[in-house]
């Protein structure tokens, strides 16, 4: 019904409301029951001899969804309402394609990411996805691929190519989602920051001029007359920012590598821009040569392992040539392994040196990330901002940062600063 038509609405019979409410309670024990699983039946009304056959009062299709989910959220779970074993994929392959493909058939594709995703953890299905015919009829998206990479170096090399496949299909998906926002962004922030004396006309920047001219002002007139004007410049032939990417490849990290990854590529693109990316857990990997392809750049990270944020500092430092015109974001839970102290002055070297230094917990949609609160804190006193941020925000992030603009207040505007 319309909202327009709303007044115009025949009432209902007694009997026709109490019919629709009986039917809307129905509806919502059915969902409960599918929520809650088997044990619940009973008390909801779906026990047995509910009717609809041996189903406990559930159709056809709402038994094979409720098995579906019985499937994982059941399997180990002790015993259903008759006193057996509830149903689980064990480790058979072909069961568990059945069980993908079945999963698709009733949930739409963000819910089918979640189950798989909840598979994998708990029913240890890691060594199953090394078989390409599995691998294949799974649902792509970010979290699998973390999944892929940190098997990586297990995967025999019949799997590979299916692999590979699955992860170009969510960077390109991924790609899609930010590579027009981070281009805009990027190049509208460094053609503002390029600044000079004789702009053309649709280049003056009108409030730095009157600012820069306020000296110039005619009471009589009640107006300023600019001596001198400051307007944008176009610069796209010239490197104006260096930006550095070091990510921490932890197995916490593996959304923020994946997504870190798409945009050194996509920064790599942009003429203005000299991209520098290191990957890090004890051991430090330079990336850069890869990033014209993200999905080389992901087969040469290996999540898991410890975390030495100190190694990675010192090394990104060496990258940093202009200071003042050099960004570097360091991605990290901050849960360091090796020497504080070092890590914290190093960080504190950089910013007092002009390079505009930003700490991001987590680059990814997952929510809050766990990450050690006293170096978030130690890093603020430093006057280095420290927050995860979503992708759809990095763009804008990047922007605020090659403006050298005030990336803390930006960050506290969205509630992003770690607490």
């Amino acid at each position: 019904m319309r909202p327009s038509d709303e007044g115009n609405a025949a009432p209902q019979s007694a009997p026709e409301a109490q019919n629709n409410t009986a039917q809307s309670n129905t509806e919502r024990l059915r969902r409960w029951r599918l929520l809650l699983g088997r044990p619940a039946g009973a008390a909801l009304g779906f026990g047995p001899g509910a009717g609809q056959g041996s189903g406990g009062g559930l159709s056809k299709d709402d038994q094979a969804m409720d098995a579906a989910l019985g499937a994982l959220y059941d399997a180990g779970q002790g015993r259903d309402d008759r006193g057996q074993r509830s149903a689980g994929l064990n480790a058979s392959a072909p069961r568990v394609a059945r069980w993908l493909g079945d999963i698709r058939s009733y949930f739409p594709s963000t819910v089918v990411q979640v189950m798989q995703r909840d598979a994998v953890d708990r029913l240890n299905l890691k060594e199953l996805l090394l078989e390409p015919e599995l691998l294949g009829s799974v649902e792509p998206d970010v979290h699998l691929v973390g999944t892929l990479l940190s098997l990586n170096k297990i995967m025999p090399e019949t799997t590979k190519a299916t692999a590979r496949r699955v992860v170009a299909a969510v960077v390109a998906e991924v790609e899609r989602r930010i590579a027009n926002h981070t281009r805009a962004a990027v190049s509208g922030a460094l053609n503002r920051a390029a600044r000079t004396r004789r702009p053309k006309p649709r280049d003056i920047d009108w409030n730095r001029t009157i600012a820069a001219n306020l000296s110039r002002y005619l009471p009589e007139h009640r107006t300023v007359v600019p001596e001198r004007l400051v307007g944008y410049g176009r610069r796209q032939q010239v490197v104006a920012r260096d930006v550095v990417l070091a990510i921490d490849q932890s197995g916490s990290m593996a959304s923020s590598v994946v997504y870190a990854s798409v945009f050194g590529a996509v920064l790599a693109s942009i003429r203005a821009l000299k991209t520098s990316l290191v990957v890090f857990d004890t051991a430090v990997v330079d990336l850069t040569e890869k990033l014209h392809d993200p999905v080389d750049v992901l087969f040469g990270t290996q999540l898991g392992g410890g975390t030495d944020i100190n190694k990675a500092i010192a090394y990104s430092q060496t990258l940093i040539t202009r200071p003042r015109d050099s960004i570097f974001v360091l991605i990290s839970d901050l849960l360091e392994g090796g020497v504080r102290e070092q890590m914290l002055q190093r960080m504190a070297a950089l910013h007092d040196a002009g390079v505009q230094v930003v700490a991001l917990l987590a680059l990814s949609d997952d929510g809050a990330p766990v990450f050690d609160h006293d170096n978030a804190a130690a890093l603020a006193g430093l006057g280095i901002p420290a927050f995860a941020c979503t992708p759809d925000a990095f763009p804008d992030l990047l922007a605020i940062a090659i403006g050298g603009g005030d990336v803390a207040a930006w960050a506290n505007r969205k509630d992003l600063i770690a607490r």
